[in-house]
Formats: C-alpha cells, structure tokens, sequence
C-alpha cells in the first residue's frame, strides 16, 4: 500500500537524506517536505528529487498549526516523518531559547494538528507520527557502563538534549492518552552526505581542504557511536513499515570512537585522497580547544532490539563510510562552500577557542 507522507525538516542534513531514500525506492509514494530552511536547512539538498512527479517542498514552520492543518488535509497525509528540530548542542547553550521553541513547542503543534486531522478521519490505525530524536536524550555513560537500551532512564544533560526529551514525552503522551499511532526513535551520531559544516566530520574535512585549525574539545576523548545515515535511513524505512505504534527504537551503529580517533582516521584518509592539501600531514593542524559547558563524556546505543524484532542492522562499518563521506566533500565544493556564510564564521568564532580560552 502506498503512503503519503510529510515529512518535516526534510531539507536539513537526515530528513534531506531520508527524502532521498525514501523517493528512490518508493517512486509512486507521495512525499511532501515542510521546513523552514534556517542555517541548516538547504534547499540544494533536495535538488535530484525537486522535479519528481510525487515530490512537493513546502516553506514554512511546524509552529504555523493553520499551515500544517492545511498540508494535512490537501495532501491527505497518513503518515509524518518528523525530524524537524534544532540539532547543535553548541548552538543550544548560546541561544536555548530557539530549542525550546522549536523542538517542544513545535513538536507540540504538529501533534495536536495530526491528532486533530486523524480524528476527523475517524481514528485510522495504518496512519503514523514518526519523531525521530537522539541518544543524548540519556545523558551520559562512564567508560564501563553498557549502551543505553530503550529502558536507559532519561538524564539529559544540555538544553538541547533537554528539548529533545521534552519532545520525546510529549509523543509517549499522544500514545498513551490520545492513542495517536506514534513511534520514537533514538538515534546514535550520524554522519555522511549533506551535513552542515559546523558538526564534527564536516568540520574537519572542510578545514583540512583549507588548510585551518581542527579544533577537538578538551582532552579529546568523548567517545561517540556513529552511524553512517544511509543506514539510519534503512532503519526508520523498517520501524514505518514494521514499527509498533507506542514503542521506542534504539538505532545506533556498533562503531563507539573516541573523539580525537576519529580525527585522526579523517586526517589520514584525507591526506591519501586529496594531493593538494596546503598542510600535509593533516594531522598538524590537530588544535586541542576549551572544552564544551556539560560535555557527556561518551554516548553508546544498544540496538538490539531493533535487530531482534524487525531485522535490521548496520550495514556500513566506520571506516567504509567515513571514506565514502570524504570523498563526497571532496566532490562537493559547491555545496559546502556557499554554507560558509559570515553568520557561520561569528559562530565558529565564538566557540573553538584554544585551552588558554584564545580563538586561533
């Protein structure tokens, strides 16, 4: 049976991503996108799908109810894939209000509008609000602890984390007072195609093309689980078609990393791939910065349970989709370079600063 979906945010780093799944091995699905396209929401992201027959962007807000209850009922979505959220922990201590605003106020109105609509469509069981959300949500694990599990109690530790688990309660909610058909996922770090500069691997990559600082925080041993998107994307493709409503879905991909490892993996693959490089080896530029307020010292997601009962697991290892990641930035220029707006270097500048609190 075909869907029709919205999905939210689809223009930012894993919804363009998901679209792109999502319209490539269901053609005759109807895909709506919403976003805002704030700083990193870009509309290039979804120049391959832009002209498709069953395609449609729509500029706008998840805060604008009469504009969500209008692309509900004209496009007659069943199903809201919903990734819209600001993302960036960094920017979340230098303005926590947007995140608030945005991740449980905006989740909030997109759920009443969809409980709303599906009311009025007398309480249909294959329809389905899919929210997609984040380990960090769990806080933080010392070194010997095991992997959060859909049990791990919540303990965030930043606005954003705190937002985003804000948001998760509301969906438990909806669920369980509403009956709205709602599935959370937690995912793991995601890197790949598409991911806006200021995260880790973006960063790195794109200052060691221009031969800049590679700032690491602190001692650089925060420990991370990456999941190379495309797979994050098989994953949700799997829990919207096999998912029980009301449950939660860890989604991790099996590669814990310490932070300055994977520095240093992204140094060397660049220095084999790109000849040109104006500092070579690429690991000189390796700067050690101010540490983040409240920095989790190490995130690790148990995906069992996602392996157990519907099948899936990670089919990328670390090493593979950094490679193919690297090589998409080094193809790419015209999509990152444009994305380093004067907006985007105050914002660099005020939070990579070296141990002694200077910006180099």
């Amino acid at each position: 049976m075909s869907r029709r979906l919205l999905v939210t945010g689809g223009a930012g780093f894993i919804g363009a991503n998901f679209v792109h799944h999502w319209c490539r091995v269901y053609p005759n699905d109807r895909v709506v996108v919403l976003d805002a396209l704030t700083y990193a929401g870009n509309l290039p992201n979804l120049k391959l799908v832009q002209e498709q027959e069953n395609f449609r962007f729509v500029l706008g807000n998840i805060g604008d109810a009469s504009l969500v209850n209008k692309i509900l009922v004209e496009e007659n979505i069943d199903t809201i894939a919903h990734f819209a959220a600001e993302s960036h922990v960094d920017r979340s201590i230098l303005a926590p209000g947007d995140f608030v605003q945005t991740n449980v106020v905006g989740t909030f109105t997109l759920l009443e509008s969809f409980r709303q609509y599906w009311e009025t469509k007398a309480n249909p069981d294959n329809y389905l609000f899919l929210h997609i959300s984040t380990d960090e949500v769990y806080g933080s694990l010392c070194p010997n602890d095991p992997a959060f599990s859909e049990t791990t109690a919540y303990a965030p530790n930043s606005p954003y984390s705190a937002s985003k688990a804000g948001s998760d309660h509301l969906v438990r909610a909806y669920y369980h007072t509403y009956k709205l058909p709602t599935i959370i996922t937690n995912c793991s770090n995601n890197y790949g195609a598409f991911q806006f500069p200021e995260k880790l691997i973006p960063l790195m990559c794109i200052n060691i093309l221009m031969g800049k600082p590679l700032p690491v925080y602190g001692d650089g041993k925060n420990v991370r689980d990456w999941l190379y998107v495309n797979d994050n994307c098989r994953a949700l493709d799997v829990i919207i078609h096999q998912g029980k409503p009301g449950e939660n879905y860890n989604i991790g991909g099996n590669n814990e990393v310490e932070n300055i490892s994977l520095v240093k993996t992204l140094c060397q693959i660049m220095d084999e791939l790109a000849p040109d490089l104006p500092v070579r080896p690429s690991e000189k530029l390796i700067t050690f910065v101010k540490d983040r307020p409240g920095h989790d010292r190490r995130y690790a997601i148990n995906a069992h349970k996602l392996k157990t009962e519907l099948g899936w697991s990670p089919s990328v290892t670390i090493t593979e989709g950094l490679r193919i990641t690297v090589q998409w930035y080094l193809k790419n220029h015209h999509w990152w370079k444009p994305l380093l707006s004067e907006e985007y270097q105050d914002y660099y500048r005020q939070n990579y600063r070296d141990s002694r609190g200077v910006f180099q």
